[in-house]
């Protein structure tokens, strides 16, 4: 069972979460001390306002033992896990709707561990049966599409995603996959650590083998089979490095062709057994295709039969009995992941829920902890934050009159979806009831299969977000030209209700105008206002454009990083974050004075304190030196700090003077939108 998330190409890779920060992996050894705070007690508002606004914050949250991380937004996301443990508990004892009951006895069915070891392999046993019915080469590619119609993808992967050559259509792509592997480089290096991972991965072969039905003597050489197939398929797939050339999975392929070009895999039909009916799909690796189709037509069925029931048996491995559980975590756990135990049986079942039934998690989420004024408040800061930014553009210095014309069509086309999408899906499904969670796993993802596929077609593009509601996110997503704010983002401390409005615009206010700002920056810049792929700066824009970044990754570059010696934050590579970290207090401030051109000083103070109950956060030294090496974001001190530093009217709200360290000289003040 993989994630039915779509392929996500090039312009889709810019849904930027704002909220994401690197979470580190649990401790696979002891973890060096946290890093202390710099005198959090004696720091002043003038000095370092991240110690001195989160003082009682970082005194109050001390790193838990064995943990490499605590921050303010890492426990907003532990309070939604909660939340969705919390709903699924009421929906089991007392369900409102026909959606809790299907997430109700989804969830009992999990938490039965009793049931599901009476259960054993039996949610499989129709699926082994259909692959022991093959025959002949012909009834392969049938068996390879109705494992993909139940959400186990075999051989290859197929996804839908946004048309690069028009962005209000989404159409399938078939990509590389198929491999129990995570890297097909795997299959074919000589190195003895590959070679040993190769040798463990043999044995979890074997083990999920025989308990799919293999007899102990032909185990050996049915696990050879399974990696004789994988390594063909792997020598024909493209490297990992290859892959992160995402325009390179988009190669328009007419699918009248496809049952020519590819007679022996039947994609064409494989299509209309998803339930696709569209005129062309991408397949970016086409020589892995071909191959593919060589393979069905030369390897005897023999061969397919054990190859795709061991995958249903690794896909499936999680959802069945304590065996396959044991087997599957053995190997890819502790072997790949380097995990030191199993995670405990709720967070198991909350994560297979998830994967296979997200988006009904989110609508009933929505229903119960997005009150109607929370999300009221969010759509008019967020419209009012819009309404600034188009100011701005109008007062923009570095855009050209063309560019500007451009960026303010673009705002005016720009959407807003709070809470959860704009579309609903169809939440026809068939019952669940309690008595097999590895049957509930393949129901569910059976109906969101179907539902993922739905988006292919025109005027389809907008039908579900990448991000789910019951995870906090806000994002901008370039390719549909919106803002998404889940509705697990809509809580303290991103938007906390029992705070003045001036602390509201100082954080979700600053966010909304952090993700809105991308619109309008070095990626924004590839979509134009019809939402074609295509730059709209002219050397003008990128000339200022990269003056100001020059200025930025200095500025950052010169701040020490917290919690380590002699290391600065990488400018650089932060650069177009704290550019939008910038952007975004700017046009906070701006919409809260229009909104109360009154407001005195207690209320200024109020808006950046909003602004830095958003970043707190402790880390160990380790996770500090990972950040530091490959964060795209600037630890919690400076994306604090740093775009206050360049606001006068925090100096104001604060008394600093300019020369103090919160408040950098008017010369080198950095401004993005006047």
């Amino acid at each position: 069972m993989t994630t039915l998330r779509p392929l996500t190409c090039a312009l889709a890779l810019s849904l930027i979460a704002g909220l994401a920060a690197p979470t580190a992996d649990a401790a696979k050894k002891k973890r060096a001390p946290a890093a202390k705070p710099k005198a959090a007690a004696a720091a002043t508002a003038c000095t370092d306002f991240y110690a001195n606004a989160n003082a009682d914050w970082l005194r109050g949250n001390p790193l838990p033992a064995g943990a490499g991380t605590v921050s303010a937004l890492e426990l907003m996301g532990a309070r939604a896990r909660q939340q969705q443990l919390d709903l699924l508990n009421g929906a089991m004892t007392a369900p409102q709707g026909n959606v809790q009951k299907l997430l109700g006895d989804f969830w009992a069915s999990g938490l039965d561990e009793a049931a599901v070891e009476r259960d054993g392999a039996q949610p499989i046993a129709p699926l082994l049966s259909r692959i022991a019915a093959i025959k002949k080469a012909k009834d392969v590619p049938a068996s390879i599409a109705a494992l993909h119609q139940v959400g186990i993808p075999v051989v290859f992967n197929f996804a839908a995603d946004v048309d690069l050559r028009d962005l209000e259509r989404h159409i399938g792509y078939f990509g590389q996959g198929g491999l129990g592997l995570p890297d097909p480089a795997y299959y074919t290096r000589t190195d003895s650590d590959t070679r040993q991972i190769l040798g463990h991965y043999n044995n979890y072969v074997q083990k999920i083998l025989a308990l799919t039905g293999t007899p102990q003597d032909k185990l050996a050489a049915e696990s050879q089979l399974v990696i004789d197939l994988e390594t063909r398929i792997a020598r024909a797939s493209r490297s990992l490095t290859d892959l992160r050339d995402l325009r390179a999975h988009y190669n328009p392929t007419q699918v009248a062709a496809l049952a020519k070009q590819y007679k022996r895999l039947q994609l064409a039909d494989f299509l209309k057994a998803q339930g696709v009916n569209d005129d062309s799909v991408s397949i970016g690796n086409a020589q892995l295709f071909a191959e593919l189709d060589n393979l069905v037509g030369t390897l005897k069925p023999e061969q397919w039969k054990v190859y795709l029931r061991w995958r249903v048996g690794d896909s499936m491995a999680p959802y069945l009995a304590k065996p396959f559980r044991d087997a599957q975590y053995d190997f890819h756990g502790r072997m790949l992941r380097g995990m030191t135990a199993p995670l405990p049986r709720q967070q198991a079942v909350l994560d297979a829920i998830n994967l296979a039934a997200g988006p009904m998690i989110g609508r009933e989420y929505a229903n119960k902890f997005l009150p109607a004024a929370t999300d009221k408040r969010a759509e008019e800061i967020a419209s009012q934050v819009r309404a600034s930014l188009g100011k701005a553009i109008d007062a923009e210095t570095r855009f050209s009159d063309a560019a500007k014309a451009e960026a303010r069509a673009k705002l005016a086309r720009l959407k807003i979806e709070v809470g959860t999408p704009n579309r609903d899906l169809d939440y026809s499904v068939q019952p669940m009831g309690r008595g097999s969670f590895g049957s509930n796993m393949l129901i569910a993802s059976t109906w969101r299969h179907r539902e993922e596929m739905k988006r292919i077609g025109r005027g389809n593009a907008d039908r579900r977000w990448d991000v789910l509601p019951q995870d906090p996110a806000l994002a901008y997503d370039i390719a549909q030209n919106r803002l998404i704010v889940t509705a697990a983002a809509l809580q303290a401390p991103v938007l906390d209700m029992s705070k003045d409005a001036a602390w509201q615009y100082g954080s979700f206010g600053a966010l909304v105008g952090h993700e809105l700002s991308h619109g309008f920056d070095s990626r924004g810049r590839l979509v134009n206002a019809k939402q074609e792929v295509g730059d709209w700066w002219t050397p003008t824009e990128t000339a200022a454009w990269d003056a100001l970044g020059k200025r930025v990754a200095a500025q950052y570059g010169s701040y020490d990083y917290p919690g380590l010696k002699g290391v600065k934050v990488n400018g650089q590579q932060t650069r177009d974050e704290n550019i939008a970290d910038i952007a975004g207090v700017e046009l906070a401030w701006n919409t809260f004075k229009g909104a109360d051109a009154g407001a005195g000083k207690d209320a200024g103070q109020s808006f950046y304190r909003g602004w830095a109950s958003l970043w707190a956060q402790q880390a160990s030294t380790e996770v500090y030196t990972q950040r530091a090496a490959v964060d795209v974001h600037a630890p919690g001190q400076w994306r604090t700090n740093g775009p206050l530093i360049n606001q006068p009217s925090f100096g104001e709200a604060y008394a600093c003077k300019a020369g103090q360290p919160m408040q950098a000289k008017p010369d080198q003040r950095i401004t993005i939108f006047p």
